[in-house]
């Protein structure tokens, strides 16, 4: 039996047994006084099993009302020290995204635990914390009272009526919405859902639902590839069916960063012999698609479609019209 196996054992006596005096683990277990004092060591002090010593039985035994918690239990989880670390940074990551605390509040056990195993190991890892850094920009919070109870609405399998600021078009507007699922996009929240006055799919920022309230009615359920076929055919967090391919041509110099980026599951590009590089994506609604375009400035030249062209072209004509006399003598 390995050290896994009698940490299950030991949990499993436990509690099905109640109070066992250090004879009667050694026998179950096969092992040394040594090596049980160890384990019960190691159980109590790393894994926070509320193990104590009964002295009146002179057994061991669980504290009062652990069995009912089972807080201290991670069925299958034994962690080397790298999968220690990774299981740290991704509980810094889920914590980052988090817009309301919603995961935060699930995690804190968890995080407690990890917190006092990186503090017990004698290894680097109990600096991890400190030199790891997740910064974003462009982040935009979502309402603390809308997104814990969208998050639940969708779980629940609820329709939801909210009250949505269309930034577009700077309306307010009142929606029925049968939420399917949360995206987590380009470090903010939004939401796939059918709209009930749109009779279609639609996408909605979390940042811009001001209100909602939770129904009874049924969820109307949309089939994955359904879901799949219409939001991820357009460019970004856009959709759309009428698709069309950008060509875009970058500078040999940036084209070193954008060979290597990802724009679109369905991208296609390569090299010329002069060292551009040319990516075409498919895109139905341009909006994203040009922001992305204009952050290249005039490392980039859109060589179709021609509409695409223009556009991107008289926007920067614009753009120079905003600084007249600059450069001029």
């Amino acid at each position: 039996m390995d050290r896994t196996e009698r940490f299950y054992r030991i949990q499993q006596l436990l509690e099905q047994r109640g109070p066992l005096s250090g004879e009667d683990l050694m026998a179950a277990l096969e092992v040394s006084r040594a090596t049980l004092h160890r384990d019960l060591e190691y159980l109590r002090d790393r894994l926070g099993m509320p193990i104590t010593w009964d002295a009146v039985a002179r057994a061991y035994r669980l504290a009062p009302g652990a069995r009912q918690e089972r807080r201290y239990a991670l069925p299958g989880l034994w962690l080397s020290e790298s999968e220690l670390a990774a299981l740290s940074t991704l509980s810094q990551l889920l914590g980052h995204i988090d817009p309301s605390g919603l995961i935060e509040e699930h995690l804190r056990p968890l995080n407690e635990r990890l917190a006092g195993l990186l503090a017990a190991s004698d290894s680097v890892l109990r600096e991890l914390g400190s030199r790891m850094k997740i910064a974003s920009i462009g982040v935009r919070q979502p309402s603390s009272d809308c997104f814990p109870a969208m998050a639940r609405a969708v779980f629940a399998r609820r329709r939801v009526r909210m009250r949505y600021h269309a930034r577009a078009r700077d309306a307010v507007e009142e929606r029925e919405v049968s939420p399917q699922r949360l995206v987590f996009y380009r470090q903010n929240w939004y939401l796939d859902g059918w709209c009930h006055l749109r009779e279609g799919l639609r996408s909605f920022a979390m940042d811009s639902v001001e209100a909602m309230e939770t129904l009874d009615a049924p969820a109307i359920e949309v089939d994955t590839q359904t879901m799949e076929d219409f939001f991820s055919g357009g460019y970004g967090i856009f959709n759309g069916q009428d698709i069309q391919w950008a060509v875009l041509r970058f500078s040999p110099e940036r084209s070193r960063w954008v060979a290597v980026e990802r724009w679109h599951s369905k991208q296609q590009g390569e090299f010329t012999s002069l060292g551009e590089y040319v990516l075409r994506v498919p895109y139905a609604d341009d909006r994203e698609l040009l922001g992305d375009i204009l952050r290249h400035g005039s490392e980039v030249e859109v060589m179709g479609p021609p509409a695409l062209r223009t556009k991107v072209r008289d926007m920067h004509l614009e753009a120079g019209r905003r600084y007249p006399g600059v450069g001029s003598a």
